[in-house]
């Protein structure tokens, strides 16, 4: 018999035991440090190799850090972290896979393309809410020469793209999710469904993920019998320019009307003077917003509500060549304030 208290409709899981984002980071690269949210990003980088002597493992050092900062930043020690769910773009995720084995902590890795952030938030806030951690990492990291290297062609190659092309952000986040008096409220998390409306570019990311963002944001709100007015800020993943305006065309067609509230991460990481195309996109597209801008103002009232919805194309160069179609999810997670709002805020 399903319980109630923690399962709302088929697809929302309510969070009962105070469940919290007790401390979070990121590590960002260069284009990511000259953009508007600069200012809150823990860790900026002016070299796309970190160092390193490939851009895999400059992705790899990029999660390492941000991972160890938050869990710095919650003034916590490493061996009181009783698991890390983490993930990435790249084949068999190996910047987590890698990045935890040097970490150290129990690992458990997750694929959901660009919605890997809020799969990973999800499941730690599942895991502490049923008390099998105390504490428990949500990770994920992506790299622009990496992903375009697997996805698409090498940086070097010099491929022209269209106007609606994305740009993946080089950067990773991280939260530690625990219970206590301090950090936002994890509230709830709606578990999307792989939504495809046949959609083959894979240039065109927007247009393919709005349709599942969509699906997410209505069952959300009918599971928890919410409006877009219940929230100060309903941020997608990375819909950028092409997929911003058809998402709400979508929702306003089912009766929702999010424009007032609605933001988009890959829109918001980057100014439209930085050649980004169309904007934002990757894992750590809505990671880096999250875990820096929106976290911070959770943290101090300018937000009271708000509902992260990161989405991800599930393809992979095998299944464009095989002339498949790009199916879609859209992972959604509800994280509330405990501080006072400020005057004239959101």
């Amino acid at each position: 018999m399903r319980d109630e208290r923690v399962r709302l409709g088929r697809q929302t899981w309510q969070f009962t035991g105070d469940v919290r984002i007790v401390s979070s980071a990121v590590a960002v690269g260069p284009k990511e440090a000259q953009g508007p949210l600069a200012k809150e990003f823990d860790l900026v980088f002016d070299d796309l190799y970190l160092g390193e002597k490939t851009w895999e493992k400059a992705e790899r050092k990029l999660l390492e850090l941000a991972v160890q900062k938050a869990i710095d930043k919650g003034a916590l020690a490493n061996e009181e972290i009783d698991v890390i769910v983490a993930g990435d773009l790249l084949n068999q995720i190996i910047s987590a896979t890698f990045a935890t084995r040097s970490l150290q902590f129990p690992y458990l890795g997750v694929y959901g393309a660009c919605s890997t952030s809020m799969e990973a938030l999800a499941l730690a806030a599942a895991l502490v809410n049923a008390g099998y951690a105390s504490y428990a990492v949500a990770a994920c990291s992506s790299h622009n020469c990496t992903a375009e290297k697997q996805y698409r062609y090498p940086t070097e190659y010099g491929g022209q793209k269209p106007p609606y092309a994305q740009w993946t952000v080089t950067g990773a986040g991280a939260a530690v999710v625990g219970k206590g008096a301090r950090g936002p409220r994890i509230t709830h998390a709606t578990i999307g469904k792989v939504i495809d409306w046949q959609q083959k570019d894979p240039f065109d990311m927007g247009s393919a993920m709005a349709p599942a963002a969509a699906d997410t944001i209505a069952t959300h709100f009918r599971d928890t019998a919410r409006t877009p007015q219940d929230y100060d800020l309903i941020a997608t993943g990375d819909l950028a320019s092409v997929g911003t305006p058809l998402v709400r065309e979508l929702l306003a067609e089912m009766g929702y009307d999010i424009g007032s509230v609605h933001r988009d991460c890959g829109l918001m990481i980057y100014r439209p003077d930085q050649g980004v195309f169309a904007g934002g996109s990757g894992c750590a597209s809505s990671a880096v917003v999250t875990y820096s801008h929106i976290v911070n103002g959770l943290n101090n009232g300018t937000y009271r509500r708000v509902l992260i919805v990161a989405t991800g194309a599930l393809l992979s160069p095998l299944t464009y060549q095989q002339g498949e179609s790009i199916p879609c999810i859209a992972h959604a997670v509800a994280l509330e304030s405990t501080a006072t709002a400020k005057e004239g805020s959101a």
